[in-house]
């Protein structure tokens, strides 16, 4: 039993602090805390009347490093679970060196004046944490994350060697927005309209944004384009898993999604360079950030699945092998159970369980880490035990021949 401090109260945090305070036995007293302690206090409220827990809530500037140092001395937790924005990685894991705590996160570090994807910043924690003896768990999200843990328990159970590696993304559900993020638009909009990169044949090859499409059949969910982008977890994955040929990465978006992207481009709104409106500097993605939809408030009104998944194709003893594992996911059901849409409930739930890994010792091992690297079959069977089961298939299925 573990005292935990949760930091942000987005829609993925509100998932965090509702699966935590369902697990009496693991997490014994946990704090959310963030910039706004109202959005804490009513997340505190709906876990009061589900559970009849009642945690403990603060107000902390997480871009702070004395003002989370010394929430973390009050609170004393054995780790922090991060589901505040990428830009306040690092600070959050100074503190955590500072305090000697446990760090977990969701996203990788961004810099916040450009949209750059990768694990430079945090990897060169390695040596710090190793030294003071603390564990920095990073990406325990769904993807990342889930599609770390699969992978790994393919190359575990089903493989000698993965040779080509998708990892399919299809969030299937209707808010009835003309447009809308499912998770923060600013981080959203970034990574989206970054270039495409994919891994192959021990180099990274670079593509226009949105320009490798393929249409895919999702189950529960139907057709659906999903388009190549560029996703952090490949950038551990191709290191950590054994000779891996090429890996993509494949997200779904309706027309009227990008259509509403290719408009904020073209004039300019997705831009994170200041410009000068008025007598006073605004970047225009905040700008826009502040005009759509919080995504917090969208889990009562989005309906449908989501379904996320990892295709493998491989050799074992010498055979060719090809497998599909993926979790299939019902936003109402979510919503239902911690008032939150499907994207917030994939991520929430697996940063539980990552923090769980920790808590009870299965992933327990000094320096900053990614989810590949340690046994995957605790975390698969926590998967199937709190709201995310998967479905592990042998399949026939070519994902370079697909439709286009």
């Amino acid at each position: 039993m573990s005292t935990v401090l949760i930091i942000g109260a987005g829609g993925v945090g509100r998932v965090v602090a509702h699966k935590c305070a369902q697990q009496h036995e693991t997490f014994s007293s946990i704090c959310l805390a963030s910039r706004t302690q109202s959005k804490c206090v009513q997340i505190a409220n709906e876990i009061k009347e589900k559970t009849g827990r009642t945690i403990e809530t603060a107000q902390v500037d997480a871009d702070n490093v004395a003002e989370l140092v010394a929430l973390i001395q009050r609170v004393n937790p054995f780790m922090i679970i991060n589901v505040a924005l990428p830009y306040q990685d690092l600070t959050i894991m100074d503190a955590c060196l500072e305090t000697g705590t446990h760090y977990l996160d969701t996203a990788n570090y961004e810099p916040l004046d450009e949209a750059k994807f990768e694990y430079s910043w945090q990897w060169a924690y390695r040596e710090r944490f190793e030294q003071a003896g603390l564990m920095a768990l990073l990406g325990s999200g769904f993807d990342p994350g889930v599609t770390n843990v699969f992978c790994a328990y393919m190359q575990k159970h089903h493989f000698d060697t993965l040779d080509y590696v998708d990892i399919l993304d299809c969030n299937g559900g209707d808010h009835g927005y003309a447009f809308a993020t499912n998770f923060n638009p600013e981080i959203n909009i970034r990574e989206v309209t970054s270039n495409g990169r994919y891994f192959e044949n021990g180099q990274w090859i670079e593509t226009a944004p949105m320009a490798i499409k393929k249409q895919f059949d999702f189950e529960q969910v139907g057709p659906k384009n999903m388009y190549l982008l560029y996703h952090e977890e490949m950038e551990s994955l191709a290191i950590n898993l054994k000779g891996v040929k090429r890996m993509r990465f494949w997200m779904t978006f309706g027309d009227a999604y990008l259509k509403h992207l290719e408009v904020f481009r073209n004039i300019g709104l997705d831009s994170i360079k200041p410009i000068m409106f008025e007598g006073r500097e605004i970047i225009p993605i905040q700008f826009l950030k502040a005009l759509l939809p919080d995504p917090a408030s969208l889990g009562p009104r989005t309906v449908g699945k989501t379904n996320i998944g990892v295709i493998v194709k491989g050799t074992k003893d010498g055979k060719p092998v090809s497998r599909y594992i993926y979790n299939i996911c019902d936003h109402q059901a979510c919503y239902q159970e911690t008032h939150a849409q499907g994207v917030s409930y994939t991520t929430g739930v697996p940063a539980m369980i990552g923090a769980m890994m920790m808590i009870q010792g299965h992933w327990m091992k000094p320096g900053v880490h990614n989810m590949e690297e340690f046994n995957p079959d605790p975390f698969m069977d926590a998967l199937n035990a709190y709201g995310l089961p998967w479905s592990n298939i042998a399949t026939d299925i070519d994902v370079d021949q697909l439709p286009e």
